[in-house]
């Protein structure tokens, strides 16, 4: 964190989805605010702003983080993924953005980025989870139009497919 000259703005620089950024702020700016105001990354929604809802979830270094309890200048030098960063290169969507798609696991959307985020990350420590075991990494996420039926169902599916696609490699 290095602070400039105009004033109280710090430069803070990281690395977005794969892409060394930098970014001025002022001290106690938030991540989410950041992410979105100065870096561009639109796809971190902001509702509730105490850690609560779950819309603002980016993996931070890998792990699911609520960036509405993170400050900017605190994110220096470390590597956040939005949900901007799940599609491949060409724009191509990951296999649990396309799993959301075929559950109709969205209606409004603004959950989704979040839930993304958390699902990317606990499928990568819970290999064949059980639906209560999807239910409670959910379980910090508010979703007010699917009734979470579908959201299960699309991670329950990728972790199926992702399985069976490692056990006969």
């Amino acid at each position: 964190m290095k602070r400039i000259a105009q004033g109280a703005l710090y430069r803070v620089e990281l690395t977005l989805n794969g892409v060394r950024r930098v970014g001025h702020c002022e001290p106690r700016m938030l991540l989410s605010d950041f992410l979105r105001q100065e870096l561009g990354a639109t796809g971190v929604h902001v509702g509730c702003e105490h850690g609560v809802c779950g819309a603002c979830t980016v993996r931070v270094n890998g792990l699911a983080q609520r960036s509405c309890l993170k400050l900017a200048v605190a994110a220096e030098e470390e590597s956040i993924q939005t949900v901007e960063g799940l599609a491949g290169l060409e724009g191509e969507l990951s296999d649990l953005q396309l799993a959301f798609r075929r559950h109709h696991a969205l209606q409004c959307g603004f959950c989704t980025p979040g839930i993304l985020l958390s699902a990317s990350e606990f499928l990568e420590r819970v290999h064949q989870p059980t639906e209560l075991e999807v239910r409670e990494m959910l379980s910090g996420h508010l979703c007010r139009c699917t009734g979470y039926t579908p959201i299960v169902a699309a991670i329950l599916a990728v972790a199926a497919e992702r399985y069976e696609r490692k056990d006969h490699a």
